[in-house]
């Protein structure tokens, strides 16, 4: 197979692993070349969390990350490898920076070196630029949000990566507690649990506290915050590009909605994101 053949047969591959994204929807509605560089960036995203969350070797991990390290040199030199192909047409179309996937490898570095426990809320804050604006910045390029030439993010597009990106964090670590705990990983703020009169960094100790609902509370305030803060940028940008993060702030805020309805008092029943509420937002926003 041809390098050409590689780089157009890449966007079968990442729908492929796309579709078993919660945005999978919010990124299908995009004309074909911005859907396609959304299930790049998606795919990419996957492929460095699934090291992230390996239980294997660490050095083992650190080198795997490593290479897509390497991969990235040699894409933006312009030597695509057969594996990192599929990034090379939405690079090329949409000048994602380079700064951007990297950053998306530190923020999984950060749980290869450790498994992450009651960090303090400045470590949560890089923790979420990484994991998540990081790949809000990468995605207001594939959006439309930023002319082609553009080099650096204007204020606007930026402002929505911040927000949003750390919305939807906040939001996945609140759900995914239990998930998080099993892996020997706390994401609560220790300035949380020590307000909260909660001794034990312990992921386990921590979820089994009766004050666990008054730990998350900063959490989960903070997350609407930053959602309210995305909606006000949206609200100022064209409306063709804002239909797939409304639709991505949409069904992630009824996850939120979600939890706080249920509360966070074991058993903790699993959540997930409302039906109805997405198909409003998709009403609402994705024929415009």
């Amino acid at each position: 197979m041809t390098m050409q053949s590689l780089t157009d047969a890449a966007p079968l591959k990442t729908q492929g692993v796309a579709v078993k994204s919660s945005f999978y929807l919010a990124m299908r509605i995009l004309e074909p070349a911005r859907r396609d560089a959304m299930y790049a960036i998606y795919a990419f995203c996957r492929a460095v969390d699934d090291i992230a969350d390996d239980e294997g070797d660490r050095d083992a991990r650190r080198e795997a990350l490593d290479r897509w390290r390497y991969d990235l040199d040699e894409l933006y030199a312009g030597r695509i490898r057969p594996r990192s192909a599929f990034l090379a047409e939405p690079v090329r179309r949409f000048k994602l920076d380079r700064a951007d996937f990297e950053a998306i490898i530190d923020g999984m570095a950060m749980d290869v070196e450790e498994d992450i426990c009651a960090p303090d809320w400045e470590k949560l804050e890089l923790y979420c630029d990484r994991v998540a604006s990081a790949v809000g910045r990468l995605s207001v390029r594939a959006f439309g949000m930023v002319e082609e030439d553009e080099a650096e993010l204007p204020t606007a597009p930026k402002l929505l990566a911040y927000h949003l990106g750390r919305a939807l964090q906040l939001t996945n670590i609140l759900r995914d507690l239990d998930e998080d705990a099993a892996r020997g990983r706390l994401y609560l703020p220790r300035e949380a649990l020590a307000e909260a009169g909660v001794p034990s960094h312990a992921p386990h100790a921590v979820l089994s506290n009766p004050a666990l609902d008054q730990v998350c509370a900063p959490v989960m305030n903070r997350a609407r915050e930053h959602f309210e803060q995305a909606d006000l940028v949206m609200a100022g940008l064209p409306k063709n590009a804002v239909k797939a993060p409304y639709l991505m702030a949409a069904g992630y805020r009824s996850i939120l909605e979600r939890l706080t309805e249920r509360g966070f008092s074991p058993p903790r029943a699993p959540v997930s994101m409302s039906r109805l509420k997405l198909i409003g937002a998709l009403v609402r926003h994705a024929f415009l």
